[in-house]
């Protein structure tokens, strides 16, 4: 199976305009639950518990990815990554829409929060299998030489998601209390049913991946890839999903939990943050293709390595500027941070899908990232919000923590560079070509 010339870009494009209704769907379940969930669904006499409550519901769907994506790679390992594609969408669209129609505690009583909780469960698994099929969609039509940087355009949904997340809750922000509380909520809940409409009919037209069409033709698809990826590929599973800790740990850090900390521990007005919050994702939406060009330029393994370091230090002064108050200051420290988590985030999709051969890769990257995305980006704002109130004034603990999620990024950086070595000793013996043995 060929492709034109056209399809690697066409590809890239929908691997983008995908992740991007995906990861609105996604975030602006985070922005809920960090400004009105907690009232709505898991009323309670203490903020911190009701707020704990809420983002306990958005860990549920973090609970849920690894599991998904075992599901979905293996499915498309073995019937392709166009069709995984086409489902992820559709279930993230329904659940998503669904919550906008839910009824309230004050409503349904307990089985409120169940719904809740059921329809955050079918996001999470939505997300779980999608972030593997777009970036192979993506890095498979790639050209020679070009993957990372094609695979990058999967993981910049992420940002434009986060934008259009931002412009929603920005907008029904200016409400009236009463009705943002009442009805004005749901709003940013109901659009998913149009975006999935628009997700749908891109992805119908972007043709089935070229390097699985080969596999399947060649009839060497994996009869049990997820089992086989964990026997065989194990060690490169286990840095891989430690390689991407800061870039989704640091990003649910700096989006979702600095809302409750900088309204709730600084007294900060909602709309300050939320307009740092979109200036700081317009810097980032702009500088991660360009740290995607870089890491062509330098090297992927060396800058990831230089840009884990850097991620731990990093809280240190995005913190003191974030104590200001300042929105030009606040705005300065969550950009320096997030840019060069951004950086990272933007270059190990591809970098880790290398690590993996073609017949087993939608298992391998699905359930490394799902593993280390769902172990800490859906815990840390749980954390980091029980940090802030244990240490009521004090930023150096949540510096701290920021700085452990960049220092696992780094070690799995680190391990993972090594595995590719020692994959590529292996290629010539090993019938799992990019797998470790």
């Amino acid at each position: 199976m060929t492709s034109t010339t056209s399809t690697p870009r066409r590809a890239a494009a929908a691997a983008f305009i995908g992740t991007t209704i995906e990861f609105y769907d996604f975030y602006i379940y985070a922005f809920a639950a960090a400004l009105v969930l907690g009232q709505l669904f898991f009323p309670s006499e203490n903020p911190m518990l009701s707020t704990m409550a809420a983002f306990g519901s958005f860990a549920v769907g973090f609970i849920a990815r690894p599991f998904a994506g075992m599901v979905f790679g293996h499915l498309g390992d073995r019937i392709g990554r166009k069709k995984m594609l086409l489902v992820t969408i559709v279930l993230m669209g329904v659940a998503t829409t669904c919550i906008g129609l839910l009824p309230t505690y004050a409503q349904a009583g307990i089985w409120a929060p169940i719904g809740l909780i059921f329809l955050r469960l079918l996001q999470g698994i939505s997300v779980g299998g999608e972030w593997g099929g777009a970036v192979l969609m993506a890095s498979e039509h790639a050209p020679k030489g070009r993957k990372v940087f094609f695979a990058s355009f999967a993981q910049w949904g992420s940002p434009a998601g986060l934008l259009l997340a931002l412009i929603a809750f920005r907008c029904i922000s200016e409400m009236e209390q009463d009705t943002l509380m009442s009805w004005g909520w749901r709003i940013p809940f109901l659009l998913s049913g149009v975006l999935m409409i628009v997700g749908l009919a891109i992805r119908f037209g972007v043709p089935e991946s070229p390097e699985f069409a080969e596999v399947k033709d060649n009839d060497q698809t994996s009869a049990n890839p997820v089992l086989e990826v964990l026997t065989k590929g194990w060690k490169t599973i286990i840095f891989a999903a430690l390689a991407v800790t800061i870039g989704s740990g640091g990003f649910f850090f700096t989006n979702t939990f600095m809302i409750t900390y900088v309204t709730q521990y600084q007294g900060i007005a909602k709309t300050t943050i939320l307009n740092c919050l979109f200036l700081v994702t317009i810097l980032q939406f702009l500088s991660q293709p360009c740290s995607a060009l870089l890491a062509e330029r330098l090297g992927e393994g060396r800058f990831l390595k230089w840009v884990a370091t850097l991620c731990i230090i990093v809280p240190y002064p995005m913190f003191l500027l974030v104590q200001t108050g300042n929105l030009f200051y606040m705005t300065a420290g969550i950009t320096l941070a997030v840019v060069l988590l951004a950086a990272l985030y933007a270059v190990i999709a591809g970098y880790m899908a290398e690590a993996f051969a073609a017949r087993v890769r939608y298992s391998g990257i699905s359930i490394s990232y799902q593993l280390g995305s769902g172990l800490t980006g859906g815990l840390t704002p749980m954390i980091g919000t029980f940090l802030a109130g244990y240490f009521a004034g004090e930023w150096w603990p949540l510096a701290a923590f920021f700085s452990v999620l960049a220092l696992m990024s780094l070690i799995g950086v680190q391990g993972l560079a090594h595995q590719r070595i020692v994959n590529r000793a292996s290629d010539a013996v090993s019938p799992l070509q990019g797998v470790a043995p």
